[in-house]
C-alpha cells in the first residue's frame, strides 16, 4: 500500500516526519508522501525541510518517503504559479487542496489545479463532468478520502471518474497516529464509494505509477532498505 497525501507537525498534523512513516511502515505501507499545506509563505521552509530529511531517514526506516506539498486554500489564479515554483524546486509531487463539502474551498480550485496539471486533485468534493473529463485528458488523479468529512463525497467523485476516465487514488489525508487505515478498511471504504474491486486494483496501481515515476527521477535509487 501506498498513502500519497499526509501531513507532519510542518502543517497541521501531529506527528514529526519520522514518527509519521514509521506508523505508516507499522500499518502496512511501503510508501508514503509527506505533503504538508503549503501558501505562498511557507512553501519554500517546508519543502527545504522536508527534501533535507527525508534522504536521510529513509534507509533506515523501510519505507520509500517522498516530499512533496499540498497547495491549500490557494487562490485559484495563483495555483499555476505556485505548482510551477513547486516543481522547480523539488517536490516530489504536488496535490491540491480540493473543493471538498467539509471547507470553504474557493470555488474554481478544482479547474485550477486540474489545468496546472498537478499529481493529485484531493477530496475535490462534488466535481463537475467537465472537470473530470478534463482530468482525464491530463492524467490528474482524482482522490477518494478516508478521511472523515472529506469522505463524503467519495461517491460522487467515483462516478465522475468512473463515467469520464479519470485516474483514481486512494489516499488516507493521514494528520496524527489512528489515521493509517488498514488494509481491510481501506477497501471497504473505496467499495463503499462504489469502486469494484478491479478499480481499487487499478486506484492502486495508478499510486504505483506515481512512486514508481518518483524513485525513477531519483536515479533508479529507491530511498528505502
Amino acid at each position: 500500500m501506498l498513502d500519497l497525501h499526509t501531513h507532519s507537525v510542518f502543517s497541521d498534523g501531529s506527528l514529526i516526519p519520522a514518527e509519521l512513516a514509521r506508523r505508516a511502515k507499522n500499518a502496512g505501507y511501503s510508501g508514503v508522501a509527506l505533503t504538508d499545506h503549503v501558501d505562498s509563505c511557507n512553501i519554500s521552509w517546508v519543502l527545504e525541510n522536508l527534501r533535507r530529511g527525508l534522504p536521510q531517514m529513509a534507509p533506515h526506516l523501510g519505507v520509500d518517503l517522498f516530499a512533496g506539498v499540498e497547495l491549500t486554500h490557494v487562490p485559484p489564479p495563483l495555483i499555476q504559479e505556485l505548482a510551477d515554483w513547486a516543481r522547480a524546486n523539488g517536490a516530489s509531487l504536488i496535490v491540491v487542496h480540493g473543493e471538498t463539502l467539509a471547507e470553504p474551498v474557493p470555488e474554481g480550485t478544482n479547474l485550477a489545479a486540474i489545468e496546472a496539471e498537478v499529481d493529485i486533485l484531493a477530496h475535490p468534493g462534488l466535481i463537475s463532468r467537465e472537470e473530470a473529463e478534463l482530468a482525464a485528458e491530463r492524467d490528474v488523479a482524482l482522490e477518494i478520502s478516508t478521511r472523515k468529512g472529506h469522505c463524503l463525497a467519495n461517491g460522487h467523485v467515483a462516478r465522475m471518474a468512473g463515467r469520464c476516465g479519470a485516474p483514481l487514488v486512494i489516499n488516507n489525508d493521514a494528520h496524527g497516529p489512528g489515521d493509517f487505515v488498514s488494509r481491510q478498511k481501506r477497501q471497504e471504504i473505496a467499495q463503499g464509494a462504489g469502486l469494484s474491486q478491479e478499480e481499487i486494483h487499478q486506484a492502486d496501481n495508478y499510486s504505483r505509477r506515481i512512486a514508481d515515476r518518483i524513485l525513477l527521477n531519483r536515479s533508479g535509487k529507491p530511498t528505502s532498505g
